[in-house]
């Protein structure tokens, strides 16, 4: 669910070995996940997936464990720098003046920092808001963002915050934040080899005492038509096949979005491809990625439940499926180039700051927008209802026409 900056590629035989803590975390989902294999018999690798993360309390996302900083497994964007959130907090003004009951919900707010730098932009710029909704499945990250959020803005300010772990009963108008919400989303894994199509399912070896992969045909049909159209895409496919992934979840939960949102904007900050470049024949296999304490690799059965385990995101398909659901696809660029269209330039310069805080500032940007840290490789889209005013974030360089 963030930004994901991890420094070494590993594969699983080179990872740290877990704390006794963590191990006996892992047994425990591991124990989870394998009766609720023997129950159904088998396991796609998305509902595998959806457990290893989501899992109460033993879930990668849903336990206590630290996730975000050095002491976790990555690091994220409004982490690096609060000039990330201040630069969103500005394109998220120009929607919010727009809307007559203006409100905020962000999903999945990590370590809470985001909010309360969003949330102190917005007083700054004297911008109205009715509340800012956080919409946290965490309790224990709930509770982190409780604290800090009390601890660091004025009273008024925190009390329009309101924490949810479904979303608003009732329609809302809103700017919808999800800050690396897709890639965390449970997906399908798929093998196509040049006489069939394969489905990723996962199954536990005894023998070996592990999770790992299982391959079945498709029967699926709208993994079947998926399929087909990717072979379509990347041609011929050698004797070595080609792996790849696919988001079931994007349309549904975009519709969802819609059905509680009378207007307003969603923004979607993560990384990944449009369609064509996702889905390139040489990308033989795929996305998957986990990230152990600031290691990247392959292995989603490293250890369940101390890992985060992501694939990148088909941009293509966000615009697609939110087109599908009632929304108009806004805008849709590259980080830096969003960065820049929301102020970024204006805010880096502080000629009164003295020198160390001047380089220190340089380097937060060099990560936030150069080509080979997150500027190029981390996307921004903007799916809008009932908003018709163009939106400064694509100002630089809209690539809608990429899509």
């Amino acid at each position: 669910m963030r930004s994901k900056t991890s420094s070494k590629n590993n594969n699983h035989k080179a990872l740290p070995t877990p704390s006794a803590e963590g191990l006996e975390h892992s047994q425990k989902l591991s124990k989870k996940i394998r009766s609720t294999l023997a129950r159904h018999k088998q396991l796609t690798f998305a509902q595998y997936m959806h457990k290893a993360l989501y899992t109460p309390e033993l879930g990668y996302y849903a336990s206590a464990l630290p996730k975000i900083g050095e002491q976790g497994d990555f690091i994220t964007a409004p982490e690096v720098s609060p000039i990330f959130s201040r630069c969103l907090a500005r394109q998220t003004i120009q929607i919010l003046e727009q809307l007559e009951s203006p409100n905020i919900l962000e999903f999945g707010a990590g370590s809470g920092v985001m909010a309360k730098d969003i949330l102190l932009a917005l007083e700054e710029q004297e911008q109205t808001l009715e509340r800012y909704y956080i919409l946290e499945i965490s309790a224990n990250l709930q509770e982190r963002q409780k604290n800090r959020l009390k601890n660091e803005l004025p009273a008024e300010l925190f009390k329009k915050v309101v924490w949810l772990n479904e979303l608003p009963s009732t329609p809302i108008s809103a700017v919808i934040i999800a800050n690396e919400v897709l890639d965390a989303m449970p997906f399908e894994r798929l093998r196509i080899e040049p006489e069939q199509f394969l489905q990723g399912f996962v199954r536990y070896n005894e023998t070996a005492d592990k999770f790992e992969w299982d391959y079945r045909p498709i029967i699926d049909p709208d993994l079947q038509k998926f399929a087909y159209q990717l072979i379509q895409n990347i041609g011929k496919v050698s004797h070595l096949g080609y792996e790849t992934e696919i988001n079931l979840n994007i349309k549904p939960w975009l519709k969802s979005l819609n059905q509680i949102l009378t207007q307003g904007a969603v923004i979607l900050i993560d990384y990944g491809y449009t369609r064509q470049e996702y889905y390139q024949p040489a990308r033989v296999m795929g996305t998957l990625r986990c990230h152990y304490q600031h290691r990247a690799h392959s292995n989603p059965f490293f250890y369940p439940g101390l890992q985060d385990i992501t694939a990148h995101v088909d941009f293509t398909a966000v615009a697609e499926d939110g087109f599908d659901s009632g929304f108009k696809v806004a805008g849709f660029t590259t980080q830096a180039n969003f960065l820049m269209g929301s102020g970024l330039i204006e805010m880096a310069v502080d000629p009164d700051a003295p020198v160390t805080e001047q380089i220190k500032i340089a380097q937060q940007i060099k990560t936030l927008t150069l080509p080979d840290e997150m500027g190029e490789s981390f996307k921004v889209i903007a799916l809008t209802k009932n908003i018709d005013n163009p939106l400064m974030g694509f100002s630089v360089r809209d690539l809608r026409h990429q899509l």
